[in-house]
């Protein structure tokens, strides 16, 4: 893609009226009254006030500063500041000179005094970027009294409107499409239709309360449950692994199961697998063969195969893209064989036209993790999205004191909203750095030997482990912070980035510039 059709993106004015209703917000300022007095009219005629997300004057002001990226902006950097008192491997990766001072947009000047891009979305959790203008919402909200903090009894209006809003989006529904929601919601037995919402603190209580659904059909989760469908059986769970068959591959989250369902506990989980209390078995990456093979051996008998996890786009294993026949294959044989689907997207989400790339990629999962990009950095709030036939949960199956805020869930509508009108040209431009990184690969072939990911987070393969490495550093010395997993074995030697979704072309064009100029010097 050499031109692009559109790459300036479309105004977005919303106020807290036009994202959360007439009716709930009059009623918030009537009751902002009782306890301050104000006047109800101009408390409602405030939060009508509609708010420019993302002014075009931003947009030149950040594109004007690239030349000034990987240079010291700040006359008086921080000379001094605390070490903190974090574990020695967090110490050990800690770059205090990166670290924030202020940042806005899509770039961040450290304690250095350095101006920094951030290319990795400042770990995938700001698509948006700093001081993103749409989030003043968040301000106007606190400012009439709506809390943050709620409890699971007492949902509040803005984080159950969120709910309605991710079903009817993972379904493909219009948004005045009351009818199609309303028959979503109540489907009762359809093991691939997302109409449920748990909401959640972060990816890892996603991903794990999917897992816990999972087991709950080989396990009761409290003893005045009902007898589960496949007790008596060994459920086995099915993973993405690497090239190799090995588990590292995939990542769930940090949780005690989860991580030995990538290899991690190893004793612990050999001790769990000797008694046939559960079976974790990889699968290489867009291998038909493995899936055959694990259905032949474990779908029958004493076994059963419980859930199938895995990402679109394997991040944690040099940015590996998962083909969509190889996941219509996969999804289609867990289908005929009642297995749930785990698809973990906290890492695509927000970045995919329909906010989802599971919808793009057409799968019918049980089970969608999202969150990281949703609320934008503002909270941390992740959500699962999973069948009404998986609804087992007792009261304290997956209890979040603080997954329930309303504010979060506010930040959550502010992004949606902003990617839902922009989705055709984020797409448009995702794909311009993508075929930008080929055009990369294919002038340096010595160098690179192939280009893996999708669109903003498209990923580089090298021929060599440690030119990936200084590739890298290259790469931080000039404010660019890209990664390479050198600290993982046997994992590809692939340099790894993930644009924010406001990187223009300006900025794209930057990126591909001092790639460019790097990579020549590699070569020589």
């Amino acid at each position: 893609m050499e031109e692009l059709h559109k790459e300036s993106f479309e105004l977005v004015e919303r106020s807290l009226t036009d994202l959360l209703g007439f009716e709930y917000v009059e009623a918030v300022c009537a009751a902002r009254t009782i306890f301050t007095g104000d006047d109800a009219s101009q408390l409602v005629e405030n939060a009508s006030e509609k708010i420019d997300f993302y002014p075009e004057p931003m947009c030149s002001a950040l594109s004007s500063m690239l030349d000034r990226v990987g240079s010291r902006v700040l006359d008086e950097p921080l000379k001094e500041s605390s070490d903190g008192a974090s574990t020695i491997m967090f110490n050990a990766s800690t770059k205090k000179a990166a670290a924030p001072l202020s940042a806005y947009g899509y770039y961040r000047i450290g304690e250095d005094g350095c101006l920094y891009l951030m290319t990795k979305s400042e770990h995938y959790h700001a698509p948006l970027g700093h001081s993103f203008p749409g989030y003043r919402l968040l301000d106007k909200a606190r400012e009439l009294g709506i809390p943050n903090a709620t409890h699971n009894n007492t949902r509040g209006a803005i984080t159950r409107r969120l709910e309605e809003e991710l079903i009817r989006i993972a379904n493909g529904l219009e948004r005045d499409d009351q009818a199609g929601l309303a028959e979503v919601l109540k489907k009762q037995d359809d093991l691939y239709s997302l109409n449920r919402v748990l909401n959640l603190e972060t990816g890892s209580l996603a991903a794990e309360a999917a897992l816990k659904m999972i087991l709950a059909r080989f396990y009761r989760m409290q003893e005045d449950m009902a007898e589960p469908k496949y007790q008596g059986r060994t459920p086995v769970i099915l993973v993405m692994g690497n090239d190799h068959g090995g588990l590292q591959a995939n990542y769930h989250g940090t949780t005690v199961l989860t991580q030995m369902m990538r290899g991690m506990w190893p004793e612990a989980h050999a001790a769990l697998e000797n008694a046939d209390v559960w079976k974790v078995v990889p699968i290489r990456p867009n291998c038909r063969e493995d899936l055959d093979n694990a259905f032949a051996k474990y779908e029958k008998g004493s076994y059963k195969i419980a859930g199938f996890f895995h990402e679109i786009i394997m991040m944690n294993y040099g940015g590996r893209r998962l083909t969509k026949e190889f996941l219509h294959y996969a999804h289609a044989l867990c289908q005929a064989h009642d297995v749930p689907t785990v698809v973990d997207e906290i890492q695509s989400c927000m970045w995919a036209k329909d906010l989802y790339l599971f919808r793009e990629y057409g799968l019918k999962p049980t089970f969608v993790a999202i969150g990281k990009g949703f609320p934008g950095g503002e909270y941390p709030a992740s959500r699962i999205l999973f069948s009404s036939a998986m609804d087992v949960m007792p009261q304290f199956g997956a209890l979040v004191t603080n997954g329930q805020e309303e504010l979060a869930s506010l930040a959550y509508l502010v992004t949606m909203e902003w990617a839902q009108v922009n989705s055709e040209v984020t797409a448009a431009l995702g794909e311009y750095f993508e075929s930008q990184m080929r055009d990369l690969a294919t002038s340096f072939s010595q160098l690179i030997t192939d280009v893996d990911g999708w669109r903003h987070m498209t990923t580089l393969c090298f021929a060599d482990l440690e030119q990936a490495g200084t590739f890298v550093k290259e790469l931080g010395r000039k404010g660019l912070e890209f990664s390479a997993q050198t600290y993982k074995a046997e994992c590809p030697p692939v340099v790894l980035c993930k644009l924010p979704l406001i990187a223009d072309k300006a900025m794209i064009d930057f990126v591909i510039r001092t790639m460019r100029e790097l990579l020549k010097g590699l070569r020589v």
